[in-house]
């Protein structure tokens, strides 16, 4: 166990050794020809990592100045791996896709580097149906959509297996060798939210979820303890044992990463704190002298773990080096004078709290009931700071003309979400536009808010298009743009006009579709996309 836990802290030396090298070398190369070069690296969340046993450098990669950040690796793939909640073992893409994103932002947040969020619209397993990618590309898209403050995005790694690779008519038929390539309107989907992607940079934000401010702390060590001979739970509960209750409970919750805990400003809007030591364990003892002071500065402490993390006896600071039998919960609640029976229930120090739950996380998982008792725990501690804990089955996020949301399944309750107003339909490929848009439990939707568009925005607008569109101006009662798309796929537009269409012309010369409708005052058009630019110029006054 101890060499175990050992040998994974040197790979992680030895990978952030390697990367430093490269990142130096190309940094200089770069400065003698007078040249800016950044330094990304794209990477599988912690979450996922820990989850396939894989060790990697992570927040550690923060302490490389030549590092200019990363691109999140979050796809269908990762996303989909199973976890456990309320006992039951299965699939739950948006929520685990979620977290991931949160852990891989909180990791970046602090440091000023830039991050990109991937989401792919297909992945590496290449015996799943169309059907299956098209669902949890949507459960990965939106859930990289509800963190506002990422306006960067990788659309796909590999446009070629999408647009002409072939997969299998039905999922993971794998022995009549029927598969076909894309079909026409999912290419046109993944066109539009791509276009949108590029317009996420919006500043008016609006929140209609649980409680924000509750956060869960992650370290670098997840990935340490996943091998014999005595390996972190297999399906990674110690980490979902207490994240995934607050977000079943429409809680936004924040993945906070410890090796960040001393970088300023890492829990100035955290509420309420979770952590364990189950699966991972504190490389630094200044944490606890972080929280610490935290704690007694205002902030609540909810601490879950029954003791039992056999890696608590690795050689470490804690105990000297093995020369004790002190283990990282001993330590901090040292450091707090406190004794861990006594935090059993709530116990105020300074002007925070703390609590104590002698439960694994893991344990927590695995229990019918265990996400209640969570909950039921946390609300309790929120209310000693005043406020109480907000849940509900849906997130839900406005980002300027954009709203999206997701409604979950095994959540508070089984009640749909109703979205009224007049809205663009961007997960249809034909975007129309609704009035009303009903969400059940495990569906999702992205719309662009037409009536937002009038009063911000100027009234001749693009408001979707399955294309890139550029060069988009508004002058004297002309509405120009440029648009491209890839060769042989659909596109499809839906354009705010204060008026009816006068003309339409595009150059080179091609057919479009057209389509008025006076209710929403928007153009629909229907062309063939080209590789290579097309300019439209509309008369509208």
């Amino acid at each position: 166990m101890d060499a175990q836990y050992r040998a994974s802290k040197l790979k992680y030396e030895l990978y952030f050794k390697a990367l430093r090298e490269v990142f130096r070398h190309i940094k200089s190369k770069a400065t003698e020809q007078g040249k800016t070069v950044e330094c990304i690296v794209p990477t599988h969340s912690l979450n996922n990592y820990a989850q396939w046993r894989i060790v990697s450098p992570m927040a550690h990669l923060m302490d490389l100045t030549e590092m200019d950040g990363y691109i999140a690796q979050v796809w269908t793939g990762t996303a989909r791996s199973a976890t456990t909640y309320r006992g039951v073992r299965k699939e739950r893409t948006f929520e685990a896709g979620f977290l991931e994103y949160s852990q891989m932002l909180g990791m970046v947040r602090p440091t000023g580097r830039k991050v990109w969020f991937l989401a792919d619209p297909i992945e590496d397993n290449p015996n799943r149906s169309w059907n299956d990618y098209k669902l949890n590309y949507e459960c990965t898209v939106i859930s990289s959509l509800m963190w506002p403050e990422v306006h960067r995005f990788e659309v796909m790694p590999w446009p070629s297996r999408i647009f002409q690779g072939t997969y299998p008519k039905i999922d993971l038929d794998t022995k009549s060798g029927e598969r076909e390539g894309i079909p026409a309107d999912y290419a046109t989907e993944i066109l539009t939210i791509i276009n949108a992607l590029n317009d996420m940079d919006q500043k008016d934000v609006e929140y209609d979820t649980g409680t924000r401010g509750i956060g869960v702390v992650v370290s670098d060590t997840l990935m340490f303890q996943r091998a014999a001979p005595t390996p972190s739970d297999v399906h990674l509960g110690n980490l979902f044992g207490l994240a995934m209750p607050l977000v079943k409970h429409g809680i936004p919750v924040e993945l906070v990463q410890m090796e960040n805990l001393a970088q300023p400003g890492v829990l100035d809007n955290i509420k309420i704190l979770l952590l364990t030591y189950e699966g991972q364990k504190p490389l630094k003892p200044e944490y606890h002298d972080i929280l610490k002071k935290w704690i007694h500065s205002g902030g609540a402490l909810l601490y879950v773990d029954d003791g039992k993390d056999p890696y608590n006896h690795v050689r470490e600071w804690w105990n000297d080096q093995g020369a004790n039998k002190t283990t990282p919960r001993d330590d901090l609640f040292a450091r707090l004078n406190l004794d861990v029976a006594a935090a059993h229930t709530p116990v105020q120090l300074g002007a925070g709290w703390i609590h104590a739950l002698e439960n694994a996380p893991s344990f927590l998982a695995k229990e019918a009931d265990g996400a209640d008792t969570l909950i039921r725990i946390a609300g309790a501690l929120l209310e000693k700071k005043g406020e109480t804990l907000k849940t509900q089955n849906f997130l839900k996020l406005r980002r300027g003309p954009y709203v999206m949301a997701s409604v979950m399944e095994e959540s508070v309750s089984e009640e749909p979400l109703h979205l009224a107003g007049r809205f663009v339909d961007m997960l249809d490929p034909m975007l129309p536009v609704v009035r009303e848009k009903t969400l059940q439990p495990n569906e999702r939707t992205l719309l662009y808010d037409l009536a937002w568009s009038e009063t911000h925005l100027d009234n001749a607008k693009v408001t979707a298009a399955a294309c890139r569109v550029r060069e988009e101006k508004d002058e004297s009662g002309v509405l120009s743009f440029v648009a491209r798309g890839p060769a042989a796929t659909r596109a499809r537009m839906r354009i705010l006009l204060p008026n009816p269409p006068k003309s339409l012309s595009t150059a080179p010369g091609i057919y479009v579709g057209q389509q008025w409708d006076e209710e929403s005052k928007t153009l629909w058009l229907d062309f063939d996309n080209r590789a290579e630019d097309i300019r439209f110029t509309i008369q509208h006054q």
